[in-house]
């Protein structure tokens, strides 16, 4: 998503190559996503970028009701009121939620979760159709996208960038834009840039069918303590453990114990019966060092950008992180999407 929706961004302006490792874009990350888009996941420094990515989306058609229940047990309410005073200042709508309300939403919920913060305007995005519609506006407006084509080597030459692509042909490029999700540090190394830390993490996902099943409009559905969180999906449940475990760069498999430790925590939330795990998928997140995104020109390698960490939320965020970007790439000014950003906050020179 993040390599897309920049070219998507950068096209109309610029030549724009995308070189993709994989036999098709948004094999990793992208196609495992959870598909939320929720304004407080992610902390107070990424919300700006989701807040100023929902109109975008919702304009396009990508983004469709579901609400997001931050849910709580007794001894975990300062945890909630601390989280509640954390985006106060946000603009975004939450509302604060009892034992009643909790429990007419969520049929079922064990008794020992006692408080909930709703955010009203929490939505499904439909992830596929955004990820193609990125893809298509990019090809529309001239990029070139070669998949099977990872990089192999970069060198400086002439002010820019000659760069060797793993089928063996050679490109030159006055800009290098790592949007290379688990793999930024590797492509940075390559280059001659110094890496910023950019850690990759797994996170696993089941499909599972219970008894009862999820009511259709129930929202999704996140503890305070970042244990677990769950949603209805076509009449199935979706879950995650949401593990963060290290691990290199690589195509991301689920193991049994988070599997078995998700299940568990569904069943200390909610008494339905799990009937069958029907799928189970794994994916990367990929942060640095202070859990905020990089954006920005690298301060010691001339021409290299840094387009990377987006975490667990770079799908929520990829409207007005690929806008901040691509004015930064041009020297554009920004607009009505980008003018509320601090882009400092994510500038790769915080990391000296």
């Amino acid at each position: 998503m993040a390599g897309a929706s920049l070219a998507a961004e950068l096209a109309p302006h610029a030549c724009v190559l995308v070189i993709e490792t994989e036999d098709t874009p948004g094999y990793h990350a992208t196609g495992r996503s959870a598909a939320f888009w929720v304004e407080s996941y992610g902390g107070a420094h990424v919300q700006p970028l989701t807040s100023a990515s929902g109109d975008w989306l919702e304009a396009h058609g990508f983004l469709r009701p579901r609400g997001g229940l931050t849910i709580a047990r007794a001894d975990q309410q300062n945890e909630l009121d601390r989280f509640e005073q954390a985006f106060a200042a946000s603009g975004i709508r939450m509302e604060r939620w009892d034992r009643a309300a909790m429990a007419a939403c969520v049929p079922g919920l064990r008794p020992e979760w006692v408080a909930a913060v709703f955010e009203p305007d929490s939505k499904d995005i439909d992830v596929g159709a955004f990820h193609a519609q990125c893809l298509a506006r990019a090809r529309e407006a001239g990029a070139q996208i070669r998949c099977r084509s990872g990089l192999a080597t970069a060198r400086r030459a002439n002010g820019g960038w000659r760069l060797t692509l793993a089928d063996g042909s050679e490109v030159a490029a006055a800009v290098l834009v790592d949007a290379a999700g688990a793999w930024a540090d590797e492509v940075a190394r390559i280059a001659g840039a110094r890496p910023v830390g950019i850690q990759p993490y797994r996170r696993t996902m089941l499909q599972l069918r219970t008894a009862p099943a999820a009511p259709a409009v129930m929202p999704v559905v996140l503890d305070i303590g970042g244990q677990f969180y769950f949603k209805p999906e076509s009449g199935r449940l979706w879950l995650s453990p949401h593990d963060e475990t290290p691990c290199a760069p690589c195509d991301a498999a689920p193991e049994e114990i988070d599997l078995a430790i998700a299940i568990d925590r569904l069943q200390h939330t909610v008494d339905w019966q799990v009937e069958q795990l029907e799928h189970k998928w794994a994916g990367l997140r990929s942060f640095a060092p202070d859990r905020l995104p990089v954006y920005g020109f690298d301060p010691r390698e001339a021409g290299f950008f840094w387009f990377a960490g987006q975490g667990g939320f770079g799908i929520q965020t990829a409207p007005a992180a690929a806008r901040l970007a691509s004015q930064m790439l041009l020297g554009l000014p920004a607009d009505a999407m980008t003018r509320t950003l601090d882009p400092a906050l994510y500038t790769p020179a915080r990391f000296g």
